[in-house]
């Protein structure tokens, strides 16, 4: 599938920074696959629309995993970029997403820790212990909001930002995310991944004003039709 800025919700945008809904299943930024990437379409845009010489500064902060979709922010300077990457780093920064999983976490609500490692060969990242060289700490909170049949709707907060973490962690408890054939799903295959970075809190690195995006899941598409998803999302925002 070739993306266009049709395919692109902008959500914000000032002198500093860009926030936009990343559609599933285009690169956050160049790769090996040679297919156009987001960071690529936005910074076209930007430079079609306002007629701008040369290159295009946008500063790339945080990822989405390629078949991930949600929000995520740009920074548009450098000043801008460096004190988002420190909020980054600080924890100052809350993103969100919304997963479904097969299956049913034994717990309604709690949080899951594990020691992640990435094989660069495979980019397969598998569950290790905390002695293993290279592996790295993972932590999220979850909270179960639906079950419908097999599958169940699962709020997920990050609190460590590793690769493939969400995925990894819930194939981890024998609950891999639908559409996940990488991690274990097997009743799924063809669909795209239910994962979606939801909402998006950070203080703007120049203004300091409290900013909060939030941006649903495709609800008309499989399997996000099948919750009541703002049912369970507007008893935070309204």
């Amino acid at each position: 599938m070739t993306f266009t800025m049709d395919d692109v919700n902008v959500l914000f945008e000032d002198n500093h920074i860009l926030v936009v809904v990343k559609p599933q299943n285009i690169p956050v930024m160049g790769d090996d696959s040679g297919d156009l990437d987001l960071l690529t379409l936005l910074k076209n845009w930007i430079k079609e629309r306002d007629n701008k010489p040369g290159e295009v500064y946008l500063g790339l902060v945080h990822r989405l995993d390629r078949p991930t979709g949600g929000v995520m922010v740009f920074a548009k300077t450098s000043k801008a970029a460096e004190r988002l990457c420190a909020a980054f780093k600080e924890h100052d920064l809350e993103k969100n997403y919304l997963a479904v999983i097969n299956g049913k976490l034994r717990e309604e609500k709690g949080t899951l820790v594990n020691w992640l490692k990435k094989n660069q060969n495979t980019n397969v990242v598998y569950v290790a212990t905390s002695i293993t060289e290279g592996a790295k700490r993972a932590e999220l909170k979850y909270e179960m909001l639906e079950t419908f049949g097999p599958i169940s709707l699962v709020k997920v907060g990050l609190q460590t930002g590793r690769s493939h973490q969400i995925r990894v962690q819930m194939a981890a408890q024998n609950c891999p995310l639908f559409g996940d054939v990488k991690y274990g799903d097997k009743l799924s295959k063809g669909s795209n991944l239910a994962l979606w970075a939801y909402e998006l809190k950070f203080t703007h690195p120049v203004t300091k004003d409290s900013m909060v995006f939030v941006a649903y899941p495709p609800e008309e598409k499989e399997p996000w039709k099948k919750f009541e998803l703002k049912k369970h999302l507007e008893k935070y925002y309204y």
